[in-house]
This record gives structure tokens, C-alpha cells and sequence, in this order.
């Protein structure tokens, strides 16, 4: 069953020329969705401006989203996804440590970033020096997509499904309105949805529709 959410952006400058419309985007990760095999239930969906996946996903899964709605797709590697198979040839590169705008949004990508399953302490830190500066000392309207989520926002019941005390961190200094991420599976979870400050964090396993709007305020 695809979940469903709305979130506000501060700015309108990824809306001109929209005529109001929202940015929808599906986001999944982790476990493939069943429900979207189904042809009526992908066109309930209705249109999407893109995909976003945030890890441990199978590529051919991924290509068959961005396939049957027609959309873009963006998208971070997981603990269990092995970027040197065939199968990614036919796929965007992953994004990782870097902003790139997608769908008129800023994105930034955090891939799972230690060596291979294993998991250490300092691999998300040095992938924060590597996302740099600009986008650390200047921060802007961006929504994130790690698959990992940031430390005591999303975590699992155990220290290899916790959160990234570096994006722990990040959560502060950027202050992003929205965070997508998998990892941790929904039954160990309270809520698939946590805030921080302006932050909706979202635990986009299986699948998410997200829409996101103008800004009221």
C-alpha cells in the first residue's frame, strides 16, 4: 500500500511555471511495493513529476518505476546494493554527497557511505567533508534522500539499523524541510514519520507519495 504526504517548501522558486501544481514524487526504498504491480493502482497515483529512491532496492525495480509513470528518476545506493552490477548500467548514476536539481527541486544524496555492509562511525562524517562548503556553510531550502536516517530521527532497534550521529548533525545545520530514507523496516519503527524543527523526516520503505506545495506561510 503506497502511504501518502504533503510538505510545504519555503521558497516558490520550484514552482514557476507550475500553475500552482504540486511536485509529486514517489519515493521507495527498501522492500518493493506489491501494490504498484497493479496497473489501477499505479494510475490512482496518477502523474508523477519523479522518482526518488533511497536504497536496497533492486535497479530492474527502480527501471521499472521510472518506466511505467514516465518519470525521472533519482536515487542513493543502500548497504545491500552493489553498484558494480550489470543491471546498473542502465540507470542514472546514484547521488552521493553532492546538490543536483531535480524535478525544480535541490537534492542532496547520501548514499550508504561506509565500506561495503560493514558499518563504522567515521564513513558518514568524511562523507560530509566531501558534500563541502557551499552547501554546508550556506544553507538553502534542499531536500534530502540518504538511506540511512539521521541519529534518534528514524531508528532502528539496534545499532546497525540506528541513525548517522554526522547526519544527526547536517539535520542541524541544513534544516532541510523535507528528509526521505529507508533502512529500518516499518514494524520496528513507532511512526514512519518524525519531526525535527522545520524537518519531516520520512521512512520511505515500500512507498511514498509525496507532494510537495507552496508554502502558506
Amino acid at each position: 500500500m503506497t502511504r501518502s504526504l504533503s510538505i510545504e517548501w519555503p521558497v516558490a522558486g520550484p514552482f514557476r511555471g507550475r500553475g500552482g501544481r504540486p511536485i509529486r514524487l514517489l519515493a521507495v526504498s527498501d522492500e518493493a511495493d506489491p501494490a504498484l504491480e497493479q496497473a489501477r493502482n499505479r494510475e490512482r497515483l496518477g502523474p508523477l513529476d519523479g522518482v526518488v529512491g533511497a536504497g536496497d532496492l533492486d535497479p530492474d525495480y527502480l527501471a521499472f518505476l521510472g518506466d511505467v509513470f514516465h518519470a525521472p528518476l533519482v536515487y542513493v545506493l543502500g548497504n545491500h546494493d552493489r553498484p558494480q552490477a550489470e543491471a546498473y548500467r542502465h540507470l542514472p548514476a546514484a547521488l552521493d554527497a553532492k546538490v543536483e536539481e531535480h524535478f525544480t527541486l535541490p537534492i542532496l544524496g547520501l548514499s550508504w557511505a561506509h565500506a561495503g555492509a560493514r558499518r563504522d562511525d567515521h564513513g558518514a562524517w568524511w562523507q560530509l567533508l566531501r558534500v563541502g562548503p557551499n552547501v554546508l556553510l550556506r544553507p538553502r531550502p534542499v531536500l534530502v534522500a540518504s538511506h540511512v536516517p539521521p541519529r534518534g530521527a528514524g531508528d532502528g532497534p539496534d545499532r546497525y539499523h540506528h541513525g548517522e550521529d554526522a547526519y544527526r548533525w547536517l539535520l542541524g545545520r541544513l534544516r532541510p524541510p523535507l528528509w526521505l530514507h529507508g533502512h529500518t523496516t516499518l514494524a520496528s519503527v513507532a511512526d514512519w514519520r518524525d519531526r525535527v524543527g522545520p524537518t519531516t523526516l520520512v521512512n520511505v520503505t515500500g512507498s511514498v507519495l509525496v507532494e510537495v506545495v507552496p508554502s502558506r506561510g
